[in-house]
């Protein structure tokens, strides 16, 4: 609204000491990040006692993890902070006619409306399991669908060059031909196909390897705010021509918003840290889980960098892996044997490091190390290649 509000005062002929900075990307994001950081901050304090004083806490089962059970109470849905946090700075600064923003803010509250679902069922309704897993997929491909039909067919979308001569596709740098088996025209719209398939695949593994790793005080906004300051980066490089061309990467104008978006991304996580590291004073819940993740494999998408997810995101899908190999085993031992067996003590991954007696903090601070490498050595990618 900012931007909007001063680029207006200038068409009036009005001279706004300062008001030239909103012009510049790099300001527009440090405005972005420090806004949603302070939003968090203050807002937090009172978000967080609301849920107090409502008893919105969380029901904790006890399955013998050191320093569990304490946790029982502790307020939860406050994913809540991080969403308004989010928002409320987006609002303020970023550019509302760029479609990479709008795209990013019905993600926002597309994947937090499923997550607040969720929360609520377990809370207020007392079913632990919450929404259903297949409700909550079915609710996740249809985000994934809108976002890979607009990439792949908005005209609002243009990338550097023309290779395709399908028709209702503009200015769009598609090459991912490798996807299909076939040659031809048949063999483009095969890979169109299979790389909006592709599309729907990456959010809905971001959105819930995010949810797999929110088990510990800190681990998942950590790691998250990681991820989306590289994600930031490499939506500044692709949207500037020169940087575009020395890195050899794809230029796609207008992803610069995808930046600030990310700034004020990674600014809501700092300010819910405050809150949310050992011991925590509230929890993210699904609310601010599958928010998280659904944003992540959204921006990567529209920066067309998805395929530099499973490094970057590697402590994500090392944790989804954990828990698809201790369930598929157990299943397979139990069909073969008659007694399920375990690969680890405990799954998602973390909670088998801490089924090995290392404290939470500890481990939190590990995988940040680890997330830290992934996102260094993801950088170091651009040039290598």
């Amino acid at each position: 609204m900012l931007y909007h509000l001063i680029d207006w005062l200038e068409g009036l002929g009005l001279n706004i000491p300062g008001s030239g900075l909103m012009h510049y990307l790099s300001f527009r994001a440090l405005l972005a990040a420090v806004l949603s950081m302070l939003i968090a901050f203050f807002a937090g304090k009172r978000i967080i006692s609301w849920l107090q004083r409502r008893q919105i806490g969380e029901t904790i089962r006890d399955l013998g993890l050191e320093g569990q059970m304490q946790k029982k109470g502790t307020p939860t849905m406050g994913g809540v902070i991080i969403i308004l946090s989010l928002l409320g700075s987006v609002l303020l600064v970023c550019r509302l006619d760029s479609i990479y923003t709008l795209l990013l803010i019905l993600t926002t509250i597309w994947c937090g409306a499923i997550g607040f679902t969720d929360d609520y069922i377990k809370v207020f309704k007392h079913r632990k399991e919450g929404m259903s897993e297949k409700g909550k997929l079915v609710l996740q491909f249809g985000l994934g669908l809108v976002i890979a039909l607009t990439v792949c067919l908005s005209p609002d979308i243009p990338t550097e060059r023309l290779v395709t001569t399908i028709p209702f596709v503009k200015a769009h740098e598609f090459d991912y031909s490798w996807l299909s088996p076939f040659s031809g025209q048949l063999g483009v719209y095969t890979s169109w196909g299979l790389y909006m398939i592709m599309i729907i695949l990456v959010i809905l593994a971001c959105s819930n390897g995010t949810n797999l790793t929110d088990g510990m005080d800190g681990l998942s906004a950590g790691t998250s705010a990681i991820v989306g300051v590289v994600i930031g980066v490499m939506a500044w490089l692709g949207g500037d021509a020169l940087d575009a061309r020395y890195l050899n990467i794809m230029y796609i104008p207008g992803s610069g918003e995808v930046a600030v978006f990310m700034a004020a991304f990674v600014g809501a996580l700092i300010g819910f840290l405050w809150y949310n590291t050992f011991p925590a004073m509230v929890f993210m819940g699904d609310t601010g889980s599958l928010a998280i993740g659904g944003i992540i494999g959204v921006s990567a998408v529209l920066i067309r960098k998805e395929l530099m997810l499973p490094i970057l995101c590697g402590i994500f899908l090392v944790e989804s892996l954990s828990v698809i190999i201790q369930r598929s085993w157990f299943k397979y031992t139990k069909r073969k044997y008659g007694e399920g067996r375990r690969v680890f003590l405990m799954a998602p991954l973390h909670h088998h490091y801490q089924k090995k007696g290392i404290p939470e903090p500890r481990i939190v601070t590990r995988f940040w190390i680890i997330g830290i490498i992934l996102a260094i050595g993801t950088l170091a990618l651009l040039k290598i290649r």
